[in-house]
């Protein structure tokens, strides 16, 4: 028999992120539905509406009822925080301090070890970006507080060393949402296209980027280069937003504006609301061209060819993992058009190459996931009474 516990799980829910959803529906798909959760949320009626139907969940408001978080904290078993950067220090385009998350979890997990005496569990996040010394040493004395953490990157990995983590108390994983079955998001396979269709990309656009600076040179070389694109192929560009609503200059915002910036090629708005959704757009186009790490895990799990534009170092990280390297441009640096350009041709010329990559990477991806939650299950979160 195993334990039932009371998990209060942190993380950035209810922004209608379809990420950070996914990650949340899959972190207690893992874990299990025998435990009772405790969950933050900036909508905790959208948030309900998503998990309580299958799970023991009380849903409360990150920000009108933060107050109440020591309260909850008294009140749980475990403390969890699921996938996601974590630990990071904020971009200047996000437009806050950029210690305030930093400080923020710094405080949640010295109250619930020094005083609350709770087990802290970190799972499948992200460390970084982290450039100054205030912010490494900010990481380290939260991580010092966490029972036990895993990282979704190298790089988060070699942080957490750099800092005086043990190997003992953190080990290297891949993104939770890896261990996703295709077949939960529904359509799988693309029907084979007759001749005549057009080329169809699904395009994710998102401006929080390290170096806001370089964004609208980024953006005008990304227009010359599907117009260079659709002067040679009939060329249909479907929008792939992984989030629509809350943040004001959302994914779908900046796709609209872009829009203009290519008025001879056909555009489809779409606004998806879940993981399905976004499977259903990714299934139905022959190559995705995205910056949202999540927008390329699904891509990736679909088998479907990508071409990565590195906005943050966590998709720097994930093309390396995928060894998808020679298809990503980093879009925080200078680049001419015709290397996009050359890219998205390559992933269309080499489809068959690099699905049989994404294939045995995501396999094995998923097995090691699998391994690793069942694991922490047996060892953290329900020991065998």
């Amino acid at each position: 028999m195993m334990n039932s516990k009371k998990i209060l799980f942190l993380g950035t829910h209810g922004q209608h992120n379809i990420g950070d959803e996914l990650l949340l529906e899959t972190f207690l798909a893992q874990l299990g539905e025998q435990h009772s959760y405790m969950i933050n949320s900036y909508d905790p009626e959208f948030t309900r509406a998503q998990l309580a139907h299958k799970y023991d969940v009380d849903v409360f408001h990150t920000t009108k009822e933060k107050m109440q978080l020591p309260k909850r904290i008294w009140q749980a078993d475990l403390l969890f925080f699921g996938g996601g950067s974590v630990l990071k220090e904020l971009y200047a385009s996000v437009g806050r301090n950029r210690y305030s998350t930093l400080f923020m979890v710094l405080l949640i997990v010295l109250f619930a070890r020094v005083f609350a005496r709770k087990p802290i569990i970190m799972s499948n996040i992200g460390v970084g970006p982290v450039h100054s010394r205030l912010g490494l040493l900010l990481v380290k004395l939260i991580l010092g507080q966490v029972t036990y953490a895993s990282v979704r990157d190298q790089r988060s990995y070699d942080t957490c060393l750099q800092v005086g983590i043990s190997t003992r108390k953190v080990v290297l994983v891949p993104d939770a949402v890896f261990v996703t079955d295709p077949e939960s998001l529904g359509l799988v396979r693309s029907v084979d296209k007759a001749g005549s269709e057009p080329l169809k990309i699904a395009l994710n656009l998102n401006y929080n980027i390290e170096n806001p600076e370089n964004w609208e040179s980024f953006l005008t070389n990304l227009a010359f280069a599907l117009n260079a694109i659709g002067a040679e192929k009939d060329l249909e560009i479907h929008a792939l937003p992984m989030q629509s609503r809350f943040n004001p200059q959302n994914d779908l915002q900046v796709l609209r504006s872009f829009q203009e910036q290519v008025p001879e090629l056909t555009v489809i708005l779409h606004e998806p609301t879940t993981a399905q959704d976004i499977a259903n757009i990714v299934c139905e186009c022959d190559l995705v061209v995205a910056e949202r790490l999540h927008a390329l895990v699904l891509s990736s799990i679909l088998q479907k060819p990508f071409v990565a534009l590195i906005y943050d170092v966590k998709v720097q990280q994930l093309t390396h993992f995928l060894e998808m390297d020679r298809l990503a441009i980093d879009i925080n640096q200078p680049f001419e058009a015709v290397e996009l350009v050359n890219n998205i041709t390559m992933a269309i010329d080499h489809e068959r190459e690099i699905v049989e990559n994404l294939s045995i990477q995501v396999s094995e991806a998923a097995e090691q996931l699998s391994n690793y939650f069942a694991s922490m299950n047996k060892q953290l979160i329900s020991p065998s009474t």
